[in-house]
């Protein structure tokens, strides 16, 4: 690998300090760099726009949280460029390389020494009288949720264009494996290797308690119809993309075509970030 990026994460010095210690030591190895222009800018160096690094680049270091992780996963998803997360945020499953390890596991991933994982994506699309009007490509998950003074909500659900059932419930998440630990786990949903190629169905509160999480082969499509008028039901991506929806639209989520790959350091398991970040074992 000859050209690396680097994104950090944006409102904190953390990303900045740490990327200004690791030039020298990769400028050592003769390796072409490239910073986002927010982190490029704490330091008073040019940068690069993030949308146009993915292209320029063999993998790219992560400075921050698994919020950073998933932008970056979605920045990338049509490139196949691989991620290394250094994690300068709380929780941290998917930025698993602690700071104090970082150029230890940087010398293993420049010298072939890290395997790469392939995570897998959806694919969502909102129809609105037929029209596509809204695409993207998530890591984690889609939800459908309402409003905080909203009523429990109707949401229709079909599986490769057979209906299921209709739940009512304060909303609804498609997650990957991947997201398995996010919202779903929150909603009662089950903890899914990562990297299994299965979809998550978990309602949200719902009216039924016999409405329980459901695992799905991930080569299904699952489509919702929101049938509740008159509330705020709102489409979220990722816990960072907003989409306001309304009566009879229907959100269609399917596996991508895309993955995202991630560095693993070979020292780390992922019972062990399970252990460590859900604190399994203890009492």
């Amino acid at each position: 690998m000859k050209k690396i990026g680097i994104i950090g994460k944006t409102g904190k010095r953390e990303p900045a300090e740490m990327v200004k210690k690791l030039l020298p030591w990769l400028s050592k190895k003769k390796l072409e760099i490239y910073i986002d222009i927010e982190t490029a800018g704490a330091l008073r160096m040019e940068g690069t726009p993030r949308s146009q690094i993915p292209s320029l680049v063999d993998m790219i270091i992560v400075f921050g949280g698994d919020g950073t992780m998933i932008s970056v996963a979605r920045l990338v998803a049509d490139k196949g460029v691989p991620i290394l997360g250094v994690n300068i945020g709380g929780l941290g499953f998917l930025t698993a390389v602690q700071k104090d390890d970082l150029y230890e596991v940087l010398e293993k991933v420049l010298s072939g020494g890290c395997p790469v994982e392939e995570r897998m994506m959806l694919n969502a699309c909102v129809y609105r009288h037929s029209e596509c009007i809204a695409e993207n490509v998530v890591m984690n998950d889609v939800v459908v949720n309402k409003g905080a003074l909203a009523r429990i909500i109707d949401l229709e659900a079909y599986i490769d264009h057979t209906y299921v059932t209709t739940f009512k419930a304060d909303g609804l998440i498609v997650s990957t494996p991947t997201g398995s630990t996010g919202y779903a786990l929150s909603a009662g949903g089950p903890i899914v290797y990562p990297t299994l190629n299965s979809i998550i169905l978990a309602p949200i509160c719902p009216h039924t308690l016999t409405n329980r999480p459901t695992i799905l082969p991930d080569h299904v499509q699952v489509e919702i119809m929101l049938r509740s008028g008159n509330e705020d039901v709102f489409l979220t991506l990722d816990g960072q993309v907003g989409f306001s929806l309304k009566q009879n639209d229907i959100i269609q989520v399917k596996k991508s075509q895309h993955s995202t790959r991630f560095f693993t350091p070979c020292e780390i398991d992922y019972f062990k970030i399970l252990r460590t970040k859900l604190r399994w074992g203890e009492r």
